[in-house]
C-alpha cells in the first residue's frame, strides 16, 4: 500500500509513503503553462504520472488537502481551479482519495486546528523528523501520514485520534 498526499496549489505538494512511512516521492508540482486553465490540466496531468510511475500497480490511498472555504482574493479561485481539476482526473483515473480539512490536518500535525504554516514546522519535525522547506510538501506528508494512521501503520495520540474518528464517521 502507498499513501499519498497531495496539496493543491500552484506548487502542489506532492508526498508518497510506503506503509512503513518511508518516502518514495517527495517533490513540489509546477506547470511552465502560465494560461489557466490548461495550467491546471498541465498540473493535474503531472500529479497523476507521478503517482503512477511511482506506485506501479500497488495499492494506494489518497488523501487530498480540502479547500479553505474562509479565504478570499483572486488567488482562491486559482486554488479552486487546480484543486477540481486535480480531484477531476483522479476520478477519471479510477483513483479514490479523501478530503481533509485544513484544519484537520493542522490539528493532526500539532494538536490545534488553527496555527500559522510556520507554526508546524517544529512539530512535524519531532513526530516525524521530517523537514523541508515547501510548507506544501509539508502538508503533502502529513497527508499521506493520515492514511498510514488511518489504516493502522501507527499509533495515534490523543489529538490524532480525535480527527481519525470524524475522518472514520465515528
Amino acid at each position: 500500500m502507498n499513501y499519498i498526499g497531495i496539496d493543491p496549489s500552484t506548487k502542489t505538494g506532492l508526498v508518497i509513503l510506503d506503509k512503513g512511512g518511508n518516502i518514495k516521492l517527495e517533490t513540489e508540482v509546477k506547470s511552465k503553462i502560465k494560461q489557466d486553465p490548461q495550467r491546471f490540466m498541465d498540473l493535474s496531468d503531472q500529479i497523476v504520472k507521478l503517482i503512477n510511475q511511482t506506485c506501479k500497480s500497488e495499492e494506494v490511498k489518497i488523501m487530498i488537502e480540502g479547500f479553505s472555504f474562509g479565504s478570499r482574493g483572486k488567488a482562491v479561485s486559482t486554488q479552486y481551479g487546480i484543486g477540481w481539476a486535480i480531484r477531476t482526473l483522479l476520478v477519471e483515473s479510477l483513483l479514490e482519495y479523501t478530503e481533509i480539512s485544513p484544519s484537520a490536518l493542522k490539528k493532526f500535525a500539532t494538536g490545534k486546528g488553527n496555527c500559522k504554516k510556520e507554526d508546524m514546522i517544529l512539530p512535524i519535525y519531532k513526530r516525524w523528523g521530517f523537514q523541508n522547506d515547501s510548507d506544501n510538501i509539508r502538508d503533502a506528508y502529513v497527508l499521506a501520514q493520515i492514511g498510514r494512521y488511518l489504516d493502522g501503520h501507527a499509533e495515534p495520540t490523543k489529538f490524532q485520534e480525535e480527527v481519525l474518528k470524524k475522518l472514520r464517521g465515528e
